[in-house]
């Protein structure tokens, strides 16, 4: 793991959101036993002090640089706060699907969850911009968009529907994956079934590029491929390798069509319900743990790729992405408008993207 620890633009970027965000709410820390919706306070020690436990569940493994992240998340608040803040994390399902987690804190019942953004493109229109394939000129281009004004923008769009973004996870580029041929050219996709995240702009790009789009849970993929209900997939490759889809669809080609970055989410009636200083505490640690995990993540998404050539004997194949660049175009000419179009402008002029 890399040991710079020196403040980066989205630490100063989210302490002057945060500050922003957080003028108007100035609630003195309680020491009741007061019970949160998806969090809970309870004194602790002979002191009284009051301890807020905040439940986090998601569906990926423990293994996985994104739970890691979590972990590291975990670690920050208890020091910031001295032990007054709790984490709780359920990772693997435990606590549902991504979709039910989700569900469970709009309701408050669930205190924080982390989700990939194309499912919430049914919560938040705006997040159906990182569905359009080949939006970003790269990498730092990306993170220069998500540490920035944007980025923020879009962490606080789900605040009427009670998801509030704390920070960003890296997930990577995804990638199609196949269990019978290579991917080479758009052309290797026309008729097969790929398997695809819930959102209607990933089932466009696949449909685009000759696909047959099928939605399916994520924890329901390995057997879906194994079985052959689906001929295929698309993800970055920690995802391809930690869950074992390597073992069944063999194919990996790297055409890196979208960047999709997981987001975690807090209820907002659980953060309005925190002291300014608990919330002060937690989006510290938010943002400690995004730099964290994206150290981390690049050194998984390397050591994925060659366990999957050796351990796995998978085969992996880097197109030439311009011909998938040509067959998208419509996918932006059908859902580039409004206030998704008005984004991909913000975003292309920070580096000139092409159209």
């Amino acid at each position: 793991m890399g040991t710079d620890h020196q403040p980066s633009r989205i630490a100063a970027s989210w302490s002057f959101f945060f500050l922003g965000f957080l003028a108007g709410a100035l609630v003195a820390t309680g020491a009741l036993a007061v019970f949160l919706g998806g969090s809970r306070r309870t004194p602790a020690g002979a002191a009284g002090v009051a301890v807020t436990t905040l439940k986090l569940a998601h569906g990926l493994s423990p293994e996985h640089p994104v739970h890691l992240g979590m972990m590291h998340l975990r670690e920050q608040l208890a020091e910031l706060s001295g032990g007054r803040m709790r984490l709780d994390l359920y990772p693997s399902g435990q606590l549902g699907s991504e979709t039910e987690c989700l569900e469970q804190v709009q309701r408050g019942s669930l205190a924080m969850t982390k989700s990939s953004t194309a499912p919430l493109e049914g919560f938040i229109e705006e997040m159906k911009v990182f569905g359009l394939p080949y939006l970003f000129a790269d990498e730092p281009h990306f993170w220069e968009v998500l540490d920035g004004e944007i980025g923020a923008e879009l962490l606080a769009k789900g605040r009427s529907k009670n998801l509030l973004g704390l920070c960003y996870y890296d997930a990577g580029s995804r990638s199609f994956y196949t269990r019978t041929r290579m991917i080479e050219t758009p052309a290797d996709l026309k008729g097969l079934k790929i398997r695809v995240q819930n959102s209607p702009v990933a089932m466009k790009m696949v449909e685009a590029l000759g696909g047959a789009p099928t939605p399916i849970a994520w924890g329901e993929l390995y057997s879906a491929l194994a079985q052959g209900t689906v001929d295929g997939a698309e993800n970055n490759a920690p995802s391809y390798v930690f869950e074992k889809h390597c073992e069944v669809a063999p194919y990996y080609s790297l055409d890196a069509h979208t960047r999709v970055p997981d987001i975690l989410l807090i209820s907002a009636a659980v953060w309005d319900r925190l002291s300014s200083v608990e919330q002060g505490w937690l989006a510290e640690a938010a943002a400690a743990s995004s730099q964290f995990q994206r150290r981390l993540w690049k050194q998984a998404d390397t050591a994925a790729l060659e366990e999957a050539r050796t351990r796995f004997r998978a085969q992996v194949y880097e197109p030439d992405r311009r011909l998938f660049m040509d067959k998208v175009r419509p996918v932006y000419d059908e859902l580039a408008k409004g206030a998704v179009g008005e984004l991909v402008q913000r975003i292309r002029r920070l580096r000139q993207t092409p159209p």
